[in-house]
């Protein structure tokens, strides 16, 4: 620069970029010729200078004279309040200037026209205009050229929006005239039916001679028989383009193309900066048909795509796949490369060929007969065992299933066959009806023999270094390879095999390369080129397709999900609250999501004992300084003690009349508030039906904790109904919270009364807004809509009229109703089945957030194409201050636990679906613990870091070890960047070791490894690109292990990939050594639970990233670490040890009856749910040890001495049923249950009767 007479920049949307640029241009600007910045970040576009037309003057910058109005100064103003439109207000900057310009004095319009002059020389993009703009630059502002005439050209101008065609002997700006081109050409021939296909394009690249790419699109779609209609924008609001071209010329409201693919890889309105989601969903919902976003790469050059295991750079991702994401884009497909020499776009041909056979698949699906379409719905089954064939989070999936093929033939698909009963289809599937009672195989739709399996799979070579030649072991039977299924007319229902290695601990440990199996590959090539699938519909939450081999984004023709899926169009039913390993199926294996419901949820309530001390303690509570106060008090103590409540809360062996009135306060307090905990827990109950809502009385428990929280970013604000209720006496709710947690009987009661006023006034408002069948009424609504104050006869405001909280704020009251009013609307509703609909009839499913409904009530109604959210978004200020409440909560409690120590380091487990459900409070967590503050850049991304200083964070900076869950990886790769280089921050302040721990390990490490101290800071681990899961959770499910010792390998081999700020697009480096040594010094092990619906037992995941007895073995003193586990589930967030949650866990859901009725009433997949949560027990007594030995006696009591029960069990689904018995006797083989030897001989005397009874014999 410092030679330089002329600086021009444009597109300059990384903060950090913008501010080292400005750090180098900002000293020598005054000296500068001419300063040129076209759409940028404020930072360096504030630098433009054109002689005497200054952007710093006309903004009221550094020097004086500026304009109190300056059309400038109003730009960078509205940037700031509305950074989502940045475009728009650039353009309407430049549409102003001219107006402005009059009013200036002559050189400085004269100047400033010159500016509106070189940004449509700019815009042009042509090598024309670029070189007219640096000549009338040089000869108008370089004063060694003063005088000097270059004879420029006026900008050449080319149409804002427009159709493009490599063939076109030039750009159309209106539909008929290019149709009137297009359907006269003589070098080509359709069918009249042919599919039309809408592309969108930037007209940058058209106007650059860089179109190459867009042409090889172009082509293979014509080559493969599909119309094209390209169009283009100038800007960055391609929505303009698809309104004005893509309805049919006549019949204005018809769609004329039948599917669209984006070639830009940016959001339909908006750029590299931000993007309008809203304007870009309502321009695709009225034209109505798929939206494909495909990818030229941008920031790699073809050669280091191929090679990167990551695929698409950390940086495209963020702003060209999750962008779009917003928009309901699908199908992230990289089309075209970027020339490491010339840096020209070229197409990639087996990329193109994938992307057009797939966008006339969808598209065809708008022309083919609806009695001609065939579905192939695909069910899965883990572990492998018939017991668990349709397995899926919270679904009910055959009863689903059995919906849904009635909804298709009522639609006119052709459905054969069907049974009369949901029940007789499972039957149907599991082969015939003795199938779930003998071991014979399930129902063989397909033999395929090895030579037809070589000829249609292409790929079928490459899987032989894993598996060995066709057909294997696995989905055959040494012949022919096996397609389990049933097809039903033009609808198959299969069963997707298994991922092959469950059953192998060794496979398990080094899987890192593995490859589908043989069988995997013939189920998929089976569906596509032998059955002729025009869509699969994959059913429930989750398969192993999107979990395959291969890089993370960006799939190459090596990536094994690309392979499988092939060019079937993917419809996937995934849980609503499962945002993040849905994104993974939209980007891995081409998934259009549809999101379902996760069950009503129901308070936990109380039963057997707990119910009797409930009641004992309300005795207390009135008698409590009465004579029989003392004797209430040792009942309550010994049925505590008989509830296992002495684990929880420390009981006195003295008689309570040996104690005060305080303390027996106190003690009865303690058990008090563990009572509610559990009687208040959330649960699901029973499983979803797709296309089943709940009833609004069913919606009741999910009001309440809807409720509960304070929703400052609401429009109007949304105040909790307990802070309006407590503060109308006067009260401070987390005050209360504190209190109730620790105890104090007052408050608890005080907190308990709270609750029940309202579950009672939500429970009247919804009372008063269903009919007699308990639906939502829309007279009730319209009653409500119309509602101009809180009146008396509003049932709930009679509700809290006649309480101690009678002085509740009327207005915040009005506004939470309204707010509850919306919800319930929302809960109620239902388009599952209509979004199936709508995407098997080629249309567009609207997009819209997964996540907890309680958190996030936009995540309602459900039937939406599930999209996480802007990973640069996170973590939002609301999500830093509850994580500054958590940490602070985890180290008193730490302190507490370990004489007033502070933890040293601590090791922390970040789950992707988590960081989507509380906009990043997990990520802010491990900040806040390290003293350093994420901060917004001037778009509003998160990208920034700051020091938090020691004196303001009032203690010393904790040291993490931070492993990142494969999605969460996959998801979150900038926030990982963001997490490492905070990390190392820490570690390069000058501060004492006592108040610097990260400091302090850092260069412990460096000297004992000989490194430096930035790599000894390395802390930020994940599996490598490509893998996800420790498999401890598939050893564990499958009893696939030897003993501790290997499961722990397991976590070490596969856990232990490093991300380096410093090379962000290399993605993860083994760095075992470095990983173990961190781990050496970890006090305690930490994670979040953020929703009620799933908790420790439910999945395998947490234990799976448990690393408690690990640690134990790492750390020199072999001491095992404290565990701790945050539940931000309500309000009340607290920190509780991993003992007292597993404790909760088992009390609320395994051993409830309200839970396991609930399951029950599902029948076959309701055995399996109570089965995986045993198992998943087990998984924690292996990683932590953490589970007393009474929950499995109880168990044992609740599903294996009760005979009733037992039958039940083994009725509705003996397989797993097998599977329970044989999970109490591992328990016990393994040491975590001490059984008596007659609960041993029982268990395995029914092990051999179930055993018979499946074989069939009597």
């Amino acid at each position: 620069m410092a030679d330089a007479n002329v600086f021009i920049g444009s597109l300059i949307f990384i903060e950090e970029l913008a501010e080292k640029i400005a750090a180098v241009i900002a000293p020598q600007r005054d000296r500068l010729d001419a300063c040129l910045i076209f759409p940028s970040m404020p930072a360096v576009l504030k630098l433009n200078k054109l002689g005497s037309f200054d952007f710093m003057k006309l903004m009221g910058g550094a020097k004086a004279g500026a304009k109190k109005d300056s059309p400038i100064k109003k730009f960078f103003g509205a940037l700031k309040k509305n950074n989502d439109n940045f475009e728009e207000q650039l353009l309407k900057l430049i549409r102003t200037l001219p107006a402005v310009l009059k009013f200036l004095p002559s050189q400085q319009a004269r100047d400033g026209g010159n500016y509106i002059q070189s940004l449509q020389y700019w815009l042009g993009g042509n090598a024309e205009n670029l070189e007219n703009l640096v000549l009338s630059t040089s000869q108008s502002y370089v004063p060694a050229l003063k005088g000097v005439d270059f004879g420029c050209e006026d900008p050449q101008l080319f149409p804002e929006v427009g159709i493009w065609h490599p063939m076109a002997p030039g750009m159309y700006e209106d539909l008929k005239e290019y149709l009137n081109w297009y359907d006269t050409r003589r070098d080509t021939k359709f069918a009249a039916d042919a599919p039309v296909i809408g592309l969108v394009m930037q007209r940058s690249h058209l106007v650059t001679g860089d179109e190459g790419h867009y042409s090889g699109v172009v082509s293979e779609l014509e080559a493969q028989g599909a119309k094209v209609v390209p169009v283009f924008a100038g800007g960055l609001d391609f929505s303009a383009p698809v309104k004005k071209f893509f309805y049919d010329p006549i019949y204005k409201s018809t769609n004329f193309v039948d599917c669209v693919v984006s070639l830009t890889g940016f959001a339909l309105v908006g750029g590299p900066a931000r993007q309008d989601a809203p304007k870009a969903v309502d321009a695709l919902k009225k034209l109505n048909v798929p939206y494909l976003v495909s990818l030229p790469l941008v920031f790699q050059t073809t050669e280091e795509w191929m090679a990167s295991e990551l695929g698409v750079h950390p940086v495209q991702v963020a702003l060209q796949v999750a962008l779009p994401e917003l928009d309901g884009g699908i199908e992230p497909i990289v089309f075209a490369g970027r020339d490491s020499n010339t840096g020209k776009s070229h197409s990639l041909p087996d990329r193109i060929d994938v992307l057009c056979s797939r966008a006339i698949k969808w598209a065809n699906l708008a022309k083919k007969k609806v009695a001609e379409k065939k579905v192939a719905i695909t069910v899965f089954s883990f572990p492998p065992d018939k017991g668990n064939v349709g397995t899926a989070a919270y679904l009910n999936v055959f009863g689903s299933i059995y919906k849904v093929l009635q909804d298709l033939k009522a639609q006119g698909y052709t459905v054969d066959g069907v049974p009369e009963q949901e029940e007789d289809l499972i039957k149907l599937i599991l082969n015939d009806q003795e199938a779930r009672f003998n071991s014979a195989d399930l129902n063989i739709a397909y033999k395929m023999n090895v030579d037809e399996y070589q000829k249609l799979c292409s790929y079928s070579g490459e899987l032989e270094a894993n598996w060995g030649k066709a057909p294997g072991k696995l989905n055959s039977q040494g012949q022919n390879l096996l397609i389990y299924g049933k097809q039903f007319g033009n609808v198959f229902i299969g069963v997707q095999p298994t991922f092959g290695y469950e059953g192998d601990p060794m496979a398990l440990l080094f899987s890192r390369s593995a490859s589908p199996h043989h069988g995997f590959a013939a189920y998929y090539t089976f569906l596509e080129s032998i059955f002729k699938a025009d869509a699969v519909l994959h059913f429930g939450t989750h398969g192993s397709l999107e979990f395959m081999p291969g890089k993370q984004v960006g799939m190459s023709d090596l990536c094994y999900p690309d392979s499988l899926i092939g060019t079937i169009p993917n419809i996937y039913y995934y849980a609503a609250n499962n945002p993040s390993e849905a994104t993974i199926a939209k980007r891995r294996s081409y998934a259009n999501t549809i999101s379902y419901l996760t069950p009503p949820a129901e308070n936990a309530g109380l039963y057997k004992g707990l119910k009797e001390l409930k009641e004992l303690i309300a005795s207390y509570q009135t008698l409590r300084e009465s004579g029989r106060g003392p004797a209430i008090c040792n009942t309550i103590i010994e049925t505590a003690r008989q509830c296992n409540l002495d684990k929880d809360i420390k009981l006195p062996e003295e008689d309570a009349k040996e104690l005060d009135l305080a303390q027996r306060d106190s003690l009865v307090g303690q058990a008090y508030s563990r009572l509610m905990e559990i009687e208040s827990r959330l649960l699901p109950c029973g499983l979803h039906v797709v296309g089943s809502p709940p009833t609004a009385m069913e919606a009741i428990a999910t009001l309440v904790n809807i409720a509960e929280i304070d929703r400052p970013e609401g429009d109007p604000p949304v105040k909790g109904l307990p802070g309006i209720l407590a503060r109308s006496i006067n009260r401070n709710m987390e005050e209360i919270y504190l209190n109730n947690n620790r105890g104090v009987l007052q408050d608890v009661e005080l907190n308990q009364r709270m609750t029940e006023v309202c579950r009672l006034a939500v429970r009247a408002f919804v009372e008063d807004r269903t009919d007699k069948d308990g639906r939502v009424s829309i007279k009730a609504l319209n009653k409500f809509a119309q509602m101009t104050g809180l009146g008396a006869q509003e049932p709930w405001v009679n509700v809290i009229k006649d309480t101690e909280f009678k002085k509740a704020n009327k207005d915040e009251l009005r506004s939470l109703f309204g707010y509850l009013e919306f919800c319930l609307t929302q809960i109620v509703k239902d388009n599952e089945l209509g979004a199936l609909e709508q995407a098997l009839k080629g249309g567009y499913v609207e997009p819209g957030p997964g996540g907890d409904p309680i958190r996030n009530p936009s995540v309602l109604p459900t039937g939406k194409n599930i999209h996480a959210l802007d990973p640069q978004s996170i973590p939002t200020q609301a999500a830093l201050k509850s994580a500054r409440v958590v940490v602070e909560r985890l180290l008193e409690r730490q302190k507490l636990d370990n004489g007033n120590a502070w933890p040293e380091t601590i090791a922390v487990v970040l789950w992707g679906t988590d960081n989507i459900k509380t906009y990043g409070e997990s990520l802010a967590q491990v900040m806040c613990m390290v003293g350093i503050k994420p901060v917004p850049d001037a778009l509003g991304r998160v990208n920034k870091l700051e020091v938090i200083p020691l004196e303001e964070l009032g203690r010393p900076r904790v040291d993490v070890v931070v492993n990142c869950s494969g999605v969460f990886r996959d998801l979150f790769v900038n926030q990982m960047n963001l997490l490492d280089r905070a990390v190392k921050m820490a570690a390069e302040l000058d501060e004492p070791e006592d108040m610097n721990f990260v400091r302090k390990h850092a260069r412990q490490q460096a000297e004992e490894m000989g490194i430096s101290m930035r790599q000894a800071a390395t802390r930020i681990f994940s599996n490598a690109s490509g893998s996800y899961s420790s498999n401890v959770n598939l050893a564990v499910e499958n009893s696939s292990w030897s003993d501790e010792q290997q499961l722990q390998e397991m976590y070490l081999s596969r856990k232990s990939f490093a991300f380096n700020s410093d090379r962000p697009g290399a993605g993860g480096e083994e760095q075992r050594e470095v990983f173990e040594s961190a781990l050496k010094s970890v006090d305690a092990t930490f994670q979040n639970l953020d929703s009620s619906e799933i908790s420790l037992t439910d999945v395998s995941h947490y234990f799976d990233s448990d690393p408690t007895k690990l640690v134990s073995g790492l750390r020199t003193d072999g001491k095992l670490p404290s565990s701790y586990i945050a539940d931000t589930t309500t309000a009340n967030a607290q920190v509780r040890s991993l003992g007292e949650t597993v404790r909760l866990d088992a009390r609320t859901k395994l051993l409830n009856p309200k839970w396991y009725e609930g399951m029950l009433n599902s029948g076959y997949e309701g055995v399996r749910e109570i089965q995986k949560r045993l198992t998943n027990t087990v998984g924690w007594s292996a990683t932590s040890g953490q589970v007393d030995n009474w929950v499995y006696d109880e168990a044992n009591t609740t599903f294996i001495d009760d005979d009733d029960m037992q039958k039940r069990l083994m009725d509705m689904n003996p397989n797993s049923f097998r599977k329970l018995v044989a999970t109490f006797l591992e328990a016990n083989g393994r040491g975590y249950w001490e059984a008596t030897p007659d609960q041993i001989d029982r268990l395995r005397q029914l092990y051999m009767d179930v055993e018979d009874k499946i074989e069939g014999v009597d």
